[in-house]
């Protein structure tokens, strides 16, 4: 790692944590020893970066200091380049919009030996046809989460039987090619996962629901690792 990037990673470090941070925390997260540590803090703080610390309690960032621009290193490049392919690939036209924008504004500040990288990687990601099916469908769920309504699914199972309902969106997940949406249905009066590619229509509802999304979330949570735990033990028993 270069020693910039350190510097650099440090400081983002101390910047996304509201607490002190110990120099061994920094070490292990960087694969770097503590002496390291100790001294690239005393460098940045010559600097003028303003770190406060204290012996045997930790470093700290004082709260409103502007990093300067951004730079990423090449793997750093590549892994922003892959990730909005796929955004491209599998995401909804505002995400995949929005992946582009991002891209452009990494290469205005990109030096001219970096550059390159960003037009030449060559990791590549296939188009699916479902990519395509579960792109409106992902729209709406994404903005329904954002603004905590409920949503109205014609959705259609396996087997092509249709039924209607109204749901209360938890979180949005992305298997490699399709996406599924959490949400406690109120049909069914538990959890389920939809297919976004099986989604025939989705509307936004004026209503909100009522419990707080991180308490919802809690509990659907608390039950997908009820039923792990008993796969778990319903394997177990079977290999007796």
């Amino acid at each position: 790692m270069r020693r910039a990037d350190r510097l650099f990673r440090i400081v983002q470090l101390l910047r996304r944590r509201r607490r002190a941070t110990r120099a061994a925390d920094i070490a292990r997260e960087l694969g770097i020893s503590e002496r390291t540590v100790y001294r690239d803090v005393r460098d940045l703080v010559l600097a003028g970066t303003p770190i406060d610390g204290e012996a045997g309690v930790g470093y700290r960032l004082r709260p409103g200091y502007d990093l300067p621009p951004l730079m990423f290193d090449r793997d750093e490049i590549q892994a922003l380049v892959l990730g909005a392919r796929i955004v491209r690939q599998f995401g909804d036209p505002a995400l995949a919009r929005a992946s582009d924008a991002i891209l452009n504004k990494v290469a205005s500040i990109l030096p001219d030996d970096l550059a390159p990288v960003l037009e030449d990687t060559r990791l590549f990601v296939p188009g699916v046809v479902s990519a395509k099916e579960s792109a409106g469908a992902l729209g709406i769920a994404r903005g329904a989460l954002i603004e905590r309504r409920k949503l109205r699914l014609s959705y259609a199972d396996a087997k092509g039987s249709e039924t209607e309902r109204t749901v209360r969106p938890l979180g949005i997940f992305f298997w490699g090619r399709i996406w599924t949406l959490a949400a406690w249905c109120e049909l069914r009066t538990d959890f389920r996962s939809f297919r976004t590619d099986r989604v025939e229509e989705a509307e936004f509802l004026e209503e909100r629901y009522p419990e707080r999304p991180a308490m919802l979330r809690a509990r659907w949570r608390r039950q997908m690792e009820e039923m792990a735990q008993r796969t778990n033990m319903r394997e177990a028993v079977g290999r007796r």
